[in-house]
């Protein structure tokens, strides 16, 4: 029987190493890829292809996820996440990877039925069909449970060897961990912050606003307290002294604001909507700034477009003033 060549799609979770030590198993050869995206890490694929030492490819998913979220044909999950289309193209990038190497498969490690509603036999289905191909996908840890697909049926892959999990219970997963000397592998978990409902408005103020064309900007949705006034103006506040120096570093980014004389929180404001609100952005600096020993005036620091100036801010100085325009 030849020896059958694919590429696995490596999240660094246990399904998906369990999914390449069984194709191994079946004879196949594999390689791994896994992708990156301000969205997710690959991280824990990079470490686990290290582990099972998997030759591995990491692919920029930057772009591929931006179109998606503009445009998801399939639409959105409980969030912002475009769960069945992100999945497909990212088979699809593989299959481009596969085609390259004149591989012959890509494999996943999906279990029929572990995520209703993302696994069930239905979605599984879309997915394949909308990949480009379904022909050529193989999911090893169910196999046994779907339709053979054409490397299995010409002989490239021993079917006999692969799997029929099915279901919510990770006991099979588990075992076969143990026996295939699998040790290192994360809790089963999401990952992606498109998953995440808070996240998820961020992401959509920033599409409404400034876009996702900003690379700093989709990254910096992961830190610091998020307010939008009713003009436009957008204002990123640091919530520490780490992420106030992330923000002191991006200046080009917009307009900073920092108080002078007392310690206190960096603000970019990433556009400006009118001056009354320039103003607001201030009182909020000054609001969320320590001035509890301060007897007189606040005074802040502006900087932007090439200048620096400092103005006072007079009190009172209230964060529920604020409330209503904080994303959550």
């Amino acid at each position: 029987m030849k020896k059958g060549r694919g590429i696995v799609l490596m999240s660094g979770g246990l399904d998906s190493q369990l999914a390449v030590r069984v194709l191994e198993r079946a004879g196949a050869e594999v390689e791994g890829v896994c992708y990156s995206s301000p969205f997710f890490s690959p991280d824990k694929g990079i470490e686990a292809a290290k582990n099972l030492g998997l030759p591995l490819t990491v692919i920029d998913f930057t772009a591929d996820e931006i179109a998606l979220l503009h445009n998801p044909p399939h639409g959105f999950g409980g969030a912002m996440n475009p769960c069945i289309d992100c999945h497909a193209q990212m088979i699809r990038r593989a299959g481009e990877l596969m085609q390259a190497k004149g591989f012959d498969f890509i494999a996943t490690g999906e279990v029929l039925g572990q995520r209703p509603m993302s696994q069930n036999r239905q979605s599984l289905g879309v997915v394949a069909k909308i990949s480009g191909h379904a022909n050529r996908l193989i999911r090893p840890l169910s196999a046994k449970l779907l339709e053979p697909t054409q490397p299995e049926m010409d002989r490239l892959i021993d079917r006999e060897q692969l799997l029929d999990i099915s279901g919510r219970s990770r006991e099979r997963q588990m075992a076969l961990a143990a026996e295939f000397g699998i040790t290192d592998y994360p809790s089963p978990a999401g990952g992606c912050k498109l998953t995440e409902a808070s996240y998820g408005r961020r992401l959509k103020d920033l599409m409404t606003h400034e876009g996702l064309e900003n690379r700093v900007l989709l990254d910096l949705l992961k830190v610091a307290r998020r307010f939008r006034f009713p003009a436009g103006t957008g204002v990123i506040l640091g919530r520490d002294q780490t992420e106030n120096g992330i923000l002191k570093g991006l200046a080009a980014q917009g307009t900073l604001v920092s108080p002078v004389n007392v310690p206190g929180p960096t603000a970019l404001l990433t556009q400006i909507g009118s001056a009354e609100e320039l103003e607001w952005a201030l009182k909020l600096v000054s609001a969320y700034s320590r001035f509890d020993q301060l007897e007189g005036e606040i005074r802040v620091r502006i900087q932007g477009n090439g200048q620096t100036e400092e103005c006072a801010v007079p009190r009172p100085y209230d964060r529920e003033t604020f409330k209503p325009y904080q994303l959550t």
